[in-house]
């Protein structure tokens, strides 16, 4: 059945809750500029570390839906919430998009003959001996490791085109830590690091999203976890296997699929975390190899 064409938001009208925070978390970067006149370095410190947190908030939440099933049903305004979301984490959503792309094009793979991996994020693309990376690896490098543009080599055809709104975003994004400088240049150096942070702990959030999967058997190919609270943030990317098995479901329908294909999940022995994704090291059971220091035991080194 065809479904009715929208005027305004794409697919639900639950989206208006996302668009708004993605606005309100943009918006917080000047918040945040405004308590650093008025607050002392303590008082700055607890507002930066939220800040690094909803950085993995946003790309794994709000940022994330917008890659697979974008907002609105008029396309230049995804172009604009783009740059908002940009803005609000400091690099290029459309870049992000293809990239993302990319890592369901692999899920996590493990490295082919020539030694790469199909997937730019596969916690196997750094591993040894058939092993994830250790972890802190993981999350310190992940983000150093390709240059910003470094997917650009991969689009083809009509999609050619996003290579200009990529330069655009990184434009905006870059002029906007400008202005950030200009009016007062020591808040942009107090929150570089906590930026940092916040792609270190989306990195932690992706590596749990994996560990424990199966590179070779779709049902399997994530990772879940069913804590409601994280679900409710997070807009329900807790339910990352069945999302890794079909990436178009939209974001309020997750439940649904998780009991449509539950039986076919616990039959292919679906990883199920006890806590959220970003809190993946405190579960029981976890392979030694996610140490550095525990690898060399993990491999039989």
């Amino acid at each position: 059945m065809k479904q009715p064409q929208r005027l305004l938001l794409a697919h639900s009208g639950w989206d208006a809750i996302p668009i708004v925070l993605g606005i309100a978390h943009a918006a917080s970067v000047i918040g945040l500029l405004v308590a650093f006149e008025a607050l002392p370095w303590w008082g700055m410190l607890p507002l930066a570390l939220l800040y690094a947190v909803s950085i993995s908030w946003n790309v794994n939440s709000i940022a994330h839906n917008q890659v697979h099933n974008p907002y609105f049903a008029w396309p230049p305004l995804n172009r604009a919430f783009n740059i908002v979301l940009s803005l609000a984490c400091g690099f290029s959503q459309t870049e992000h998009h293809h990239t993302h792309l990319r890592h369901h094009s692999g899920n996590s793979d493990r490295p082919g003959a020539g030694g790469a991996t199909v997937d730019p994020f596969s916690i196997y693309r750094f591993g040894h001996g058939g092993q994830p990376e250790p972890m802190l690896s993981y999350i310190i490098l992940s983000n150093y490791r390709d240059s910003p543009t470094g997917n650009t080599g991969k689009l083809t055809g009509r999609q050619r085109r996003d290579l200009w709104w990529m330069r655009i975003e990184f434009a905006c994004v870059i002029a906007f830590v400008a202005l950030l400088a200009w009016l007062d240049w020591r808040f942009v150096l107090f929150m570089v690091p906590f930026w940092a942070l916040g792609h270190m702990l989306s990195a932690l959030n992706g590596y749990y999203e994996h560990l424990g999967g199966d590179p070779d058997q779709p049902m399997a190919w994530g990772v879940s976890s069913y804590t409601r609270l994280y679900n409710l943030m997070w807009m329900n990317n807790g339910y990352h296997a069945e999302h890794h098995y079909r990436p178009k479901v939209h974001w309020t329908r997750m439940k649904a699929l998780h009991r449509e294909i539950a039986a076919q999940q616990q039959a292919a022995g679906v990883r199920v975390l006890r806590h959220a994704h970003g809190l993946g090291f405190l579960d029981p059971g976890h392979p030694p190899h996610i140490w550095p220091w525990r690898r060399r035991a993990a491999v039989g080194g």
